[in-house]
């Protein structure tokens, strides 16, 4: 960890025993983000993924860490009766941002990908899985995610199928580069675009295991980049969504906000369930699947770094 991560005061942090004996032996550990759970899937799918996620990557052989702030505390991993408490409760969003009021006023939150990759490095955690970033939304306005500034400042390796569809991807994209976050492939050559493998965008190589990535995770360290590693998966094949229902759903759901002129941080979480109504649960079902797939992508990234 740098040197900024020593002055940190870990009195903040809540270890659940499993990923505090992980971190101190070391085991392989993946970081899974609370507003999935929170905000962006309904209940009772919510909690029932967050379950079977967390039972994927033990599966594969790593430990899972669900992060969330429990009354004002930096919870790194969550036991069963605290993922009940973020999938059942009406739960504040918590960017990097928002930390110290939720420190300060005791809040009970989910963490956002931003607050997430932030918590998970201080942590001593190598390796992110979620379901898609956040990037440049649609618009006029320069309405940028927190994720990205994060991604661009944090030596994390993010697991994810790209940023979400409901955003600018092709802005996203450039915002990327020009702040020098690495974008690979895993098993793909272009960037996915969440409910669908094509974007028509590049990426910056492709990989085809955890051991490729362990390999591009080594050369960053050798030249001591700060940058998140982001390796975008594709969803799985029996998920994704024909282009042309995708455009229909998507653009009736753009049009739905517009008209009830719904923005900020309430547009992606509107979006993403008026999708999920007009394609009669397909990009729901499509969500999860590359959810579960992210964290096996995750847990396997995570054991070829422990093995170094």
């Amino acid at each position: 960890m740098t040197s900024n991560n020593q002055m940190i005061n870990k009195e903040l942090f809540e270890f659940s025993t499993e990923v505090a004996d992980a971190l101190a032996a070391p085991k392989p550990v993946v970081a899974l983000e609370s507003t999935v759970i929170a905000h962006g899937l309904p209940r009772p799918q919510n909690l029932e993924t967050a379950f079977r996620l967390e039972a994927i990557v033990r599966g594969a052989g790593a430990v899972p860490a669900t992060i969330a702030i429990i009354a004002g505390r930096l919870c790194v991993g969550l036991n069963e009766s605290q993922l009940r408490h973020i999938a059942e409760t009406d739960m504040k969003k918590v960017s990097t941002r928002d930390l110290p009021i939720a420190l300060t006023r005791r809040w009970d939150g989910a963490t956002t990908v931003a607050s997430t990759i932030w918590i998970a490095h201080r942590a001593g955690i190598q390796v992110l899985a979620t379901g898609g970033i956040g990037g440049i939304h649609r618009g006029s306005l320069p309405d940028v995610s927190a994720d990205l500034p994060e991604l661009a400042r944090t030596p994390m390796v993010v697991v994810c199928s790209g940023a979400k569809i409901v955003l600018d991807l092709p802005a996203t994209r450039e915002w990327l580069e020009t702040n020098g976050v690495t974008v690979v492939g895993y098993q793909c050559d272009e960037l996915p675009a969440f409910y669908s493998p094509k974007s028509g965008l590049s990426v910056d190589g492709t990989v085809n295991s955890g051991q490729e990535v362990m390999e591009l995770v080594q050369a960053q360290r050798g030249l001591a980049l700060q940058s998140a590693l982001l390796v975008t998966v594709p969803v799985p094949a029996n998920a994704e969504l024909p282009s042309e229902l995708l455009k229909k759903t998507l653009d009736d759901a753009l049009k739905q906000a517009e008209t009830r002129r719904i923005g900020g941080r309430e547009l992606t979480p509107f979006l993403l369930s008026r999708m999920a109504r007009q394609s009669g649960g397909a990009t729901l079902r499509a969500n999860v699947a590359l959810l579960e797939n992210n964290a096996r992508v995750g847990a396997e990234v995570a054991l070829a770094l422990a093995a170094t």
